[in-house]
């Protein structure tokens, strides 16, 4: 009877500790890969799979602000940002690829500017160390160009859209929505390079703490469970006009609107992410990807030391090892 007696206590302590736990609180922002996250919350997928999380809607960069003051047990960021992040201080480990960017990110040229060699000797409006400034490079390398050819302002990606149409630049690097809306604010202006012209040069993640993922591995092993059962709710015929209302009323636009920004990022199936989980050179791998971003960001001096991209990224989950 005290034997029964004291399991049936212990059972209840369990049980009360498990009801006290704090949900896995995760940070997420408005670009379409992450946005999806709210189909997982509006059609309650984290339930369904048997994890407690709490999702909260930030600005970009006060997500990774909140994350790395200790707010947030993960993150959704690129992954060049994740580097920079775990460099200053807040460590992270990127478990899960929720896209890479297929057009969304832009070089926005002025009426007139309709390439990108048509942009040497200007002024070119993009964010210092972000990823457009990244995908600028890529794209005047590959013009026989480099950086010296043109005019960087230092403009936050959110002023992009007035900065070019104040006729303060020639062009703009920005991802959505900005790039959209300096497309629409000036009449005759068009992108000239995005990143549907290398694809993987900007991988959007899930990054979580390591303390976070040691003591819930099971919990995140779940969450990943929760976002493809998202990522098939979205690719399904029968459910995808409703997935996109979803998404599209996160972010206060319409469903018509919002289809175009999803056909700029490539959601990734679990399969395709799978395979850009693997060690590889160049952009088609997220090692290679994080390696290369790593050098722009010693090059720009975002940080100063090279990091050590393996220790930022954690596959077994996503691989099942």
């Amino acid at each position: 009877m005290k034997k029964r007696l004291f399991l049936s206590l212990f059972a209840g302590f369990l049980l009360a500790g498990n009801a006290n736990a704090e949900p896995l609180k995760i940070g997420y922002s408005d670009w379409p890969g992450w946005v999806a996250w709210e189909i997982a919350i509006e059609k309650h997928m984290f339930e369904k799979v048997g994890v407690d999380v709490q999702f909260e809607w930030f600005d970009y960069v006060a997500s990774m602000d909140a994350f790395a003051a200790g707010q947030l047990d993960a993150v959704t960021m690129t992954n060049g940002d994740a580097l920079v992040t775990g460099a200053t201080g807040a460590q992270n480990v990127m478990i899960l690829i929720n896209d890479y960017s297929n057009g969304n990110d832009m070089i926005v040229g002025a009426p007139g500017i309709n390439s990108i060699t048509d942009l040497k000797g200007k002024k070119v409006g993009v964010e210092l160390g972000f990823v457009d400034h990244l995908l600028l490079l890529n794209g005047l390398e590959k013009a026989g160009m480099t950086e010296s050819d043109v005019e960087l302002v230092n403009v936050p990606t959110n002023e992009t859209p007035q900065v070019l149409a104040s006729g303060q630049v020639d062009a703009i690097g920005a991802w959505q929505p900005n790039s959209g809306q300096a497309l629409q604010l000036v009449p005759g202006s068009k992108p000239i390079y995005t990143s549907a012209d290398e694809p993987g040069l900007i991988y959007d993640v899930l990054a979580v703490s390591p303390s976070s993922l040691a003591a819930h591995k099971d919990e995140w092993k779940k969450v990943i469970e929760a976002w493809y059962m998202a990522v098939d709710y979205l690719n399904d015929p029968k459910t995808r006009d409703d997935a996109i209302s979803i998404m599209a009323a996160r972010v206060g636009v319409e469903p018509e609107v919002y289809k175009a920004f999803i056909d700029g990022t490539k959601i990734l199936t679990k399969e395709e992410a799978q395979a850009f989980m693997k060690k590889a050179d160049g952009f088609g791998s997220l090692y290679g990807s994080t390696e290369i971003a790593d050098q722009f960001n010693v090059d720009n001096k975002v940080y100063a030391d090279k990091q050590t991209v393996e220790n930022y990224i954690d596959p077994s989950l996503l691989l099942g090892e």
